[in-house]
Parts: C-alpha cells; sequence; structure tokens
C-alpha cells in the first residue's frame, strides 16, 4: 500500500505542477501588450487609404516633390528672359497667363497650375511633420526638431550627410523664403515702385536692394541643399534603391541642385552688379518698352 501511495502521490504532483505551467502560460499569452504608438486609423478608401501609412506618406511626398522640383526648374528657365530684356520677359509673362486659351478662358489654366503647386505645397509640408513625427514618438531619445534618434556618443552623424541633416532648417527657410518672394515680387508689398505686370521693373527694384539680395541668395542656398537631399531621397521613397545605381543617384541630384543654385543666384547678383538694370536697356525699360515696341507695330 505504501508504493502505491507514493505511486500516486508523484502523479497528483506531477499533474498540479502541470496546472501550474498552464496557468502561468496563459497569464503569458493575455498579458497586456504596450499601448500603440499612435490609434489605429479608420481606413479610409483607394486611394486615399495610401496615406495613412508611413510608406504611402513617404510616397506622397516623393511625388509632391516631383511636382514642386518641375515647378523650380520651369521657374528659373523663364526667368531666364530677364537676360534678353522688359520686352522678352513681358512676353513670357502674358504667355503664361494665356495658356489654354483656345479652349478655356485667359489665367484659368494658369490659375489651375497655381492650385496644384498649392496642393502639393501643402501636401509635401504635411507629410514630411507627420513623418517627423511618427519617427519622434517611436523613440523616446528622438529629436523634437527632426524625429531623428539621438544618440550617446559621437557617432549620431555616421550615416547621415549635410545635406539630410539640414533638413529640418532648410525646410523652414524656403516656406519663409516663399511668403517673402510672393509678398516682394507678386504682390508688391515693400516697394512704392512696383507695377503690376511689369516683372523686369519688379525684379531690378527689388534686387537693386543689396539686403533684399542678401536674402534671395541665403535661401536660394537653402533650396539647393534641399533639393539635393530632396532628389536623393525620393528614389529610394519611390522603391528605387539598388547600390548599382546610387553613384547615379547623387549625380543627379547634385547636378540638379547646382543648375538651379546657379541660375538662381545669377539673378541678385546679376542686378547687384548692373548686368540687369534699367540703365542699360537699349529701349525704355518696363511696360514703357512693351509700349514703344506695340506702337512700332
Amino acid at each position: 500500500m505504501s508504493g502505491a501511495t507514493v505511486k500516486i502521490g508523484k502523479t497528483e504532483l506531477l499533474v498540479s505542477e502541470c496546472q501550474e505551467a498552464q496557468n502561468a502560460m496563459a497569464q503569458t499569452m493575455t498579458r497586456k501588450g504596450p499601448e500603440p504608438i499612435r490609434k489605429r486609423p479608420k481606413p479610409l478608401p483607394f486611394p486615399l487609404n495610401v496615406y495613412q501609412s508611413a510608406i504611402g506618406r513617404k510616397w506622397v511626398m516623393a511625388v509632391s516633390g516631383i511636382v514642386l522640383l518641375g515647378f523650380v526648374v520651369t521657374h528659373m528657365i523663364g526667368n531666364l528672359h530677364l537676360y534678353e530684356g522688359p520686352l522678352e520677359i513681358h512676353e513670357y509673362a502674358e504667355t503664361l497667363r494665356n495658356l489654354g486659351t483656345d479652349i478655356i478662358p485667359r489665367t484659368w489654366l494658369l490659375w489651375g497650375v497655381r492650385l496644384l503647386l498649392i496642393a502639393s505645397f501643402v501636401i509635401h509640408i504635411h507629410s514630411a511633420y507627420t513623418l517627423k513625427e511618427i519617427g519622434r514618438k517611436a523613440n523616446t531619445r528622438a529629436n523634437y526638431a527632426d524625429g531623428n534618434k539621438k544618440y550617446a556618443a559621437s557617432q549620431d552623424f555616421i550615416a547621415a550627410n549635410y545635406a539630410s541633416r539640414t533638413m529640418r532648417w532648410t525646410g523652414p527657410i524656403i516656406l519663409l523664403y516663399l511668403v517673402f518672394h510672393l509678398a516682394d515680387l507678386t504682390w508688391g508689398w515693400f516697394s512704392n515702385d512696383w507695377h503690376l505686370g511689369d516683372p523686369y521693373n519688379n525684379v531690378v527694384v527689388s534686387m537693386g536692394n543689396i539686403g533684399v539680395a542678401l536674402i534671395y541668395i541665403v535661401a536660394n542656398v537653402a533650396l539647393a541643399i534641399h533639393i539635393f537631399h530632396g532628389t536623393w531621397s525620393l528614389f529610394q521613397s519611390l522603391g528605387i534603391n539598388n547600390p548599382k545605381i546610387n553613384k547615379m543617384r547623387r549625380s543627379i541630384a547634385a547636378s540638379l541642385a547646382g543648375l538651379i543654385l546657379i541660375g538662381n543666384l545669377s539673378f541678385p547678383i546679376a542686378v547687384t552688379v548692373g548686368l540687369i538694370d534699367q540703365e542699360n536697356c537699349e529701349a525704355p525699360c518696363g511696360l514703357t518698352a512693351v509700349e514703344a515696341e506695340e506702337a512700332t507695330e
């Protein structure tokens, strides 16, 4: 009897240990996990749901960046008409206003492009800010300004170049520059000599002020740095990321940023040194040049 009793006791002990192990496992499986970084939003219909993920927002930021980059390049090329004279830059501006007049009223297409640019600019800023916030909330050691992780040692800049580290500053500089640029040359808030529809005169009057010229120079340096890193990054955001083409990506980014920098810096420098100047015009400048040309026709 004593041997049977011992066996039964061992069996009960094994059963008890198994039950305790099962209970512990059940508690582990049902233990509440960490709180999510952000609440999962309600799914939106396609294609709006693309923007609800971090990858989708990077893709949207890349596409909106391409739209804005196309405008910057086109705008710079169009401004090169300043070197031809007041009549040519005026005709270029009028051509933009008359785009599509064969089928739609005057300036409608131009305003359509402007609305597209405004939407792209807003989306670009929103996606950049929200991606920064996602990165910041995902790591308690992340910077508030850019969402990048802060390292304890000095290796925090090993994997990043100067352009990527300064995106948090070049972005706001470009935004402030855009507001100033519109107020200066489009709305004429800062000069009594500003005239509607006279881009040559407005550029000469504005950039003839050395302080304004310096603002344009600093802002365009920031723009070039932003474009360099943005062009490099958009390939990766769109899934075009291969070691075989990374050297080409860097060359494209550097070439594009360099050409835009040289082109845009040439305007305030040319006005400052007198290369673009009303006194150097063979014909009367500004609107009077247009009127003189029309009178000879």
